[in-house]
């Protein structure tokens, strides 16, 4: 079954010392008794090579697949030049990381004012440019890139979905946080942006009572991809119980055909 736990549902128990990414994959694999692990780039204790080829390890150990990596600061928009560059090679490192894993998608942010619910002329066409350029790496690559609807313009689904028009590329795609919209059309958000969904992320509301209709939402938009759970928890006993709504969702659909 295509279903995870996003790391960063963890996070209460990360910045406590409790839980590292190895924690985290065992968890997944035999806590959870999943197939796919969904990363956070801050789990990561280094992205050298010899790091990352110990997740590597870790990863085929416990015969998980990376549903998706989320990195977070090197988002493309910065109205500083010097922080557009430092992300930039951030991002390049973290496209490295997420080709080693064998990553099936990776979220890199758009960045803009975090109070923003649009991008100007400049900021569009620049993140329009950078995010092609990275499609295409993706693209050869094999795996799919784009932005969450995490903060900022993005949180607009009218300017998320033009973005993805703009960009064009089929190695483009949204990390979709369910519901996690602002402005006019919010309550259009997931419908809006379903068609260029690569990954998805739940959170408690959804699970608990409009599962269902985002299934079919997505479903009908052609979405194959992992079905993840994304909401902080402070112990391991909260986490299992969402995943058992998304997976009990899932079988019936399954046996309902």
């Amino acid at each position: 079954m295509n279903v995870a736990i996003m790391a960063y549902t963890f996070n209460p128990l990360w910045r406590d010392g409790r839980l590292d990414l190895f924690g985290y994959l065992e968890s997944c694999r035999y806590r959870y008794g999943l197939q796919y692990a969904d990363l956070w780039n801050h789990m990561f204790a280094s992205i050298e090579d010899e790091y990352v080829a110990k997740v590597k390890d870790g990863l085929a150990e416990r015969e998980l697949t990376v549903a998706n990596l989320a990195v977070d600061g090197a988002h493309i928009w910065d109205p500083d030049p010097d922080v557009r560059e430092k992300h930039y090679q951030n991002a390049l490192a973290h496209m490295r990381v997420a080709e080693a894993l064998g990553a099936q998608t990776l979220r890199i942010d758009a960045g803009g004012s975090r109070d923003a619910q649009t991008f100007t002329d400049e900021e569009f066409d620049f993140i329009v440019q950078r995010y092609r350029e990275y499609a295409q790496r993706a693209h050869d690559h094999g795996y799919r890139i784009g932005p969450e609807n995490h903060w900022g313009p993005t949180t607009n689904p009218v300017v998320l979905k033009q973005l993805c028009e703009a960009v064009d590329h089929p190695a483009f795609g949204v990390l979709l946080h369910s519901e996690r919209w602002q402005g006019q059309e919010a309550e259009r958000g997931d419908e809006l942006v379903a068609p260029w969904t690569m990954h998805t992320h739940f959170g408690r509301g959804v699970l608990e009572s409009r599962l269902d209709a985002k299934l079919d939402l997505l479903e009908g938009a052609g979405y194959q991809g992992c079905w993840s759970i994304e909401h902080p928890s402070t112990g391991y006993s909260e986490p299992a119980l969402l995943l058992a709504l998304l997976r009990d969702a899932l079988e019936r659909r399954r046996v309902a055909g």
